[in-house]
């Protein structure tokens, strides 16, 4: 018999601990490879972690609602193999693996959150044992919002969960009409749920002296992505290359098939996964753009795994990662790309889902914007932004001559780390993707 420890998985680069929401099993259970044995929650996403190996649950070592550091062991289950070895679940992230997370670094998040003596205590759990985030605690804590106010106020997660949109639309708020008591969370007899704790006054929102100005704190999220956005330039010397490509030919290709293409896969297909198939085939002919660096060494990467830059509604950005981009025809792109976009905006993605990214693209044209000049993904060493497509007029070379027509162009940046990839390389690299976009086949079958 062999006992094998079960670790808390780490779910993004930033994340450095996570709270246990459930066990589905307790010692005794046997449980199947990769079968659930808990769910965690993070304050970016809820997961399961699955089981390393087949076996038995022998030993609990933390309770639900218990805050735990990441790779710490949290369970030990014995296997009849006799000559498995301990590991960590099939979710944790190996240290060298590159992170396709929205750009935040651990050490940020290693600085712990150390509430002023003023900031009101909130437990994990409030009345009817109703569960609180690390995110939304801190969040408490810092604008003194009490524990009979947080009982009280309403949840849109899972099962009346409070999130982080939430309890900052509840801050925006507060001074306008404090929140309602729910029966069954705050008993009669405390109408201490009206006024805010009196340690509140001392983490109220800094006023100007003539009004004029408002002075918003950053929330936490915000502060890892500034250091985080801080870190890269200071980590990476950055240099920016930008081409124009001619994308008519995908524009004339897509507005026709579109329609054809939904009826045969059920997908909508965008100018995304074209983008992504791309940049997939310019990375075989360069692969020193798919790499890391580690101190002095560099670390070559043989999977190509894109991340895509999704907006989320509360506004901040996530990266989920479309692995083996390379592999897959461009309707198993669009189908990753659209479910990966889908997922992102629900908050439903796996942690392996937006960890592992190799390269990042980043769409700016969104916006309206017709360039930009984006900053690395750490510890990847380039990134490219795709700007809006705009009719232009471009001169054409025929057999009769030069002429002037309306085409579509797109202007494609790239940023990229100056200690490895030099103006050769990284213009190089950029002008393959966009030849690959101008070489585009408007015959193509679907």
């Amino acid at each position: 018999m062999a006992r094998v420890e079960l670790v808390m998985p780490k779910m993004g680069e930033s994340i450095m601990e996570a709270t246990i929401l459930k066990w589905r099993k307790k010692p005794g259970d046997r449980v199947e490879l990769d079968e659930p044995v808990l769910d965690i929650a993070t304050d970016k996403v809820d997961s399961e972690v699955p089981s390393p190996v087949a076996g038995v649950v022998v030993e609990i070592l933390f309770q639900e609602n218990d805050v735990v550091p990441i790779n710490k062991t949290i369970a030990v289950i014995e296997t009849e193999a006799a000559n498995a070895q301990p590991a960590a679940s099939p979710a944790v992230s190996q240290p060298a693996a590159s992170n396709g997370a929205r750009p935040e670094p651990a050490a940020a998040a290693a600085v712990p959150y150390v509430p002023s003596p003023a900031t009101a205590e909130v437990s994990k759990s409030g009345a009817g044992d109703r569960f609180y985030s690390p995110l939304v605690r801190t969040i408490a804590k810092q604008e003194g919002i009490s524990q009979a106010e947080l009982d009280a106020l309403p949840g849109s997660g899972l099962e009346g969960r409070v999130t982080k949109k939430d309890i900052l639309a509840y801050v925006s708020n507060r001074g306008v009409a404090p929140a309602q008591p729910a029966a069954p969370a705050v008993q009669p007899a405390a109408p201490a749920v009206q006024t805010p704790a009196p340690a509140a006054t001392a983490t109220a929102p800094l006023q100007s002296v003539s009004g004029a100005v408002e002075i918003v704190e950053m929330d936490r999220m915000r502060k890892l992505i500034a250091d985080h956005m801080v870190m890269s330039k200071h980590t990476s010397p950055h240099v920016t290359s930008f081409v124009e490509a001619d994308v008519t030919d995908i524009v004339n290709w897509r507005n026709r098939v579109k329609d054809e293409f939904k009826k045969k896969y059920g997908e909508n297909i965008t100018f995304t996964p074209i983008f992504i198939e791309a940049i997939a085939r310019a990375i075989r002919d360069f692969p020193m753009i798919n790499i890391s660096v580690e101190g002095t060494r560099i670390i070559v990467k043989k999977d190509v795994n894109i991340g895509m830059a999704a907006a989320l509604p509360s506004g901040n950005l996530i990266v989920p990662v479309v692995k083996n981009a390379d592999m897959l025809n461009l309707a198993g792109l669009t189908k990753q790309v659209n479910d990966l976009a889908a997922r992102a905006r629900q908050n439903q993605l796996k942690p392996e889902e937006i960890q592992g990214g190799t390269f990042t693209l980043t769409n700016v044209g969104t916006f309206g914007n017709v360039m930009g000049t984006p900053i690395i993904n750490q510890p990847q060493v380039a990134i490219m932004a795709t700007g809006a497509i705009r009719k232009k007029p471009a001169v054409l070379e025929t057999e009769y001559g030069d002429v002037i027509a309306v085409r579509q162009m797109m202007f494609l940046s790239m940023s990229y780390d100056h200690r490895v990839v030099d103006g050769m390389l990284g213009g190089s690299f950029l002008r393959r993707v966009a030849d690959y976009l101008e070489q585009f086949d408007v015959n193509r079958a679907i």
